[in-house]
C-alpha cells in the first residue's frame, strides 16, 4: 500500500491565476494545459512525486533514475499507473535520451515503445516530434523547462526539455524549425506551452552561467532581485537570478510564435518540492518528473 502524502492543490505556490491550467487529482496527480485541453487533439500531462511504488530518496512516482533499491518493475508499474491515469497504451511510450543538448529527432513507427518497451537506439535526444496519433513522446524534469507544442494545422506536436543550456541554444526555436522541416508546420499556426520548471526567484547562478542570458531581454536579476537592463555588465565574481520561463516565451515570440498562443505556467518545482522532484533542492537523491505529450 502506498503511504505517501496525498497531492494538495491547495499547497501549491504559484503566481498565475488557474486559467492557465488544469490540476488532476486522481490516484497519479498531475497538471494539464486549458489551451492544449481545449484544441481536443491532444493529451498533454505533467506529473507530480506522488502517486507512484518508488521508495526511498524516489518515493513515489519516478520515471527515470535508477537510484539504489529502485527496480525496472517499479519504473514500469510507474508508468503503468501514469498510463492508466491518461489513458493512453503503455505500449506507445516513447523517451527522449537528455544530456542538455538542442538534438530534436522525429518519432517514426520504428520508433514507438522506445526507451520502456523497447530498447532505445538513441542517445543524446532531448527534444521528440511525431504526427503519429497514439504515440506519447515523454521527457523528464527536475527544475529545468519543458516545453509543449502543438500544430493543430499539420496535426504534429513537439516536445521538448530546456535546461538553461537549451534555453541558450533556443531549443523552442530548433524544435519548431524541426516540426517545418519535417511537417511544414507554421510558427504563426502553433500553440506553445511552457510547463513547472524554477521561477526566476528561485534560480540563482553564478556570473558564468548569467553571461549567456545577455542577448535576452529582462530575465537577469541582480543579488537584490533588481531587473537588469538588456547588455549590463555581468561580473563572474556575483550570483544573479534568471527568469527561465520569461526566455523561453522570448524564444517561441522570435520565432514567430502569435503571444496569445504562449501559455507559460509558473510553477516552481523548487518552491513546491514537497509535491515536485526539484535538484535545486535534494541535487542527485530525487526522481525525476515527467511531461507526457500525444495526438489524439
Amino acid at each position: 500500500m502506498n503511504n505517501t502524502p496525498h497531492f494538495n492543490k491547495h499547497k501549491l505556490k504559484y503566481t498565475n491565476n488557474d486559467s492557465v491550467f488544469n490540476i488532476h487529482e486522481g490516484l497519479v496527480p498531475y497538471f494539464s494545459f486549458k489551451m492544449l485541453d481545449d484544441t481536443g487533439l491532444c493529451k498533454n500531462a505533467f506529473t507530480t512525486k506522488l502517486g507512484g511504488v518508488s521508495t526511498g530518496c524516489l518515493e513515489s512516482l519516478n520515471l527515470t533514475s535508477r537510484k539504489p533499491g529502485e527496480t525496472e518493475a517499479n519504473i514500469y508499474e510507474n508508468y503503468r499507473r501514469v498510463c492508466a491515469e491518461l489513458d493512453v497504451d503503455i505500449n506507445s511510450i516513447t523517451l527522449s535520451d537528455q544530456t542538455h543538448t538542442i538534438n530534436v529527432r522525429r518519432i517514426t513507427e520504428e520508433d514507438i515503445g522506445k526507451g520502456l518497451t523497447k530498447k532505445r537506439d538513441y542517445n543524446d535526444i532531448d527534444g521528440l516530434i511525431t504526427n503519429i496519433p497514439g504515440v506519447t513522446l515523454v521527457t523528464f524534469y527536475a527544475d529545468c523547462v519543458p516545453l509543449y507544442i502543438l500544430d493543430p494545422v499539420h496535426k504534429a506536436i513537439g516536445l521538448s526539455h530546456s535546461g538553461w543550456r537549451g534555453t541558450v541554444g533556443r531549443m523552442g526555436k530548433v524544435t519548431i524549425e524541426k516540426m517545418h522541416e519535417e511537417f511544414g508546420t507554421d510558427p504563426a499556426d502553433l500553440i506553445c506551452c511552457i510547463g513547472p520548471s524554477i521561477c526566476r526567484e528561485c534560480f540563482e547562478v553564478g556570473g558564468e552561467v548569467a553571461v549567456h542570458f545577455q542577448e535576452f531581454d529582462q530575465v537577469i536579476y541582480d543579488q537584490d532581485h533588481k531587473l537588469l537592463e538588456k547588455g549590463a555588465k555581468i561580473s563572474e565574481h556575483k550570483k544573479y537570478y534568471v527568469d527561465l520561463h520569461e526566455a523561453n516565451r522570448q524564444v517561441f515570440l522570435a520565432t514567430g510564435v502569435k503571444p496569445e498562443h504562449i501559455a507559460v505556467t509558473n510553477i516552481c518545482t523548487h518552491c513546491n518540492s514537497d509535491q515536485l522532484w526539484s535538484h535545486r533542492t535534494t541535487c542527485t537523491n530525487r526522481g525525476n518528473l515527467g511531461a507526457f505529450f500525444c495526438l489524439r
